[in-house]
């Protein structure tokens, strides 16, 4: 499914954020040939979700998600979608198999090829990762289960009604078992549907990402200049509360994205049980992300899956942004926090 149906990036990209159309192309004859071969071996097979959790990364938009993605794929203990994964998008357990053969080293036979395994960088540029094996925001995967890919978001019921759910649960299953381990991705295109994702994932942990909001806010006004040419042009997911926001100037847009999100985050996870979500605050975490490693491990834990490899990440990371000063930011983010 391509997400070119999304409403998230029907505005014109500007030069260095436009799509490849021939990649384009390419990914929709590669995947209508691999989907129906996996489609078939998914249905006739049973895939269990018994030792493996999934790990779901929640929140508003530049609010640390990247970053927090790059770090777990760093530390080796967990999978993730790579960009290489991201182009099997619709048979991603034969693209998990494809991505060991190419770059595990148990596969490799005399040095024949080692060209995808280059280290995994904490830079990124709107979300967009440089590698192989560097993490993909996986959006076209996830599209593929929703109904009505002209929409952006949906309510928890119409997703427990109309969502192709034992697919989405065995290919979720078939990751995992050739990875055999805990596979964390990027949810926040289901915000709203925090307490769907909990019902149908018996073992997963929820990652909330909260970032200082003046910092937010500015991150996001940056990123629509950079990839959309101007800060007037939505940029990120169409929320339930868009038709109210668009009304609104750039900042008040923005500063609602931050609010709305994160209410959506928290009002979805009031009912998630504790040993299953994690509040991760960017700045907390980019001083020490050793403490969130070993939250994150003994939450996993307490979920029947342990892991005794220690820590050897980052012992920190660098906070580049000032502090927010412009009167705009300050008084936009004041009207929801008010």
């Amino acid at each position: 499914m391509s997400s070119k149906n999304s409403s998230t990036y029907k505005t014109k990209r500007t030069k260095d954020f436009q799509k490849n159309v021939d990649l384009e192309v390419m990914l929709e004859d590669v995947n209508g040939l691999l989907g129906e071969i996996d489609t078939d071996s998914i249905r006739s097979s049973i895939y269990s979700n018994k030792d493996h959790p999934v790990i779901f990364v929640m929140g508003p938009h530049r609010s640390g998600s990247t970053l927090f993605m790059q770090w777990i794929a760093n530390t080796g203990n967990f999978a993730y979608p790579t960009n290489l994964l991201s182009r099997f998008y619709a048979s991603p357990i034969v693209g998990a198999k494809i991505q060991l053969l190419l770059t595990d080293p148990r596969y490799n036979f005399r040095d024949e090829i080692l060209d995808f395994n280059s280290p995994i960088s904490f830079e990124s540029e709107n979300g967009k990762t440089k590698g192989a094996l560097a993490p993909n925001e996986f959006w076209y995967f996830w599209r593929k289960f929703l109904p009505d890919t002209e929409r952006d978001y949906w309510i928890n019921e119409e997703l427990f009604e109309k969502a192709d759910i034992q697919m989405m649960l065995s290919e979720f299953a078939g990751i995992t078992d050739v990875f055999q381990k805990p596979f964390a991705l990027k949810g926040m295109n289901l915000n709203y549907n925090i307490a769907f994702l909990n019902k149908v994932f018996d073992k997963a942990i929820f990652i909330h990402t909260k970032r200082d909001p003046l910092t937010n806010i500015a991150s996001i006004l940056k990123a629509r200049e950079r990839q959309l040419g101007s800060i007037e042009n939505w940029y990120s997911f169409k929320i339930p509360e868009y038709v109210d926001l668009i009304k609104l100037n750039p900042y008040e847009q923005a500063a609602g994205q931050v609010y709305f999100h994160n209410q959506a985050v928290e009002n979805g996870l009031k009912d998630v049980a504790e040993h299953k979500k994690i509040t991760i605050n960017y700045e907390d975490f980019c001083s020490n992300p050793k403490y969130f490693y070993d939250e994150l491990v003994e939450k996993l834990n307490i979920q029947g899956y342990s892991t005794e490899e220690p820590y050897s990440g980052e012992k920190s990371f660098s906070l580049t942004r000032k502090e927010i000063t412009d009167e705009k930011i300050i008084n936009a983010n004041r009207q929801f926090e008010s």
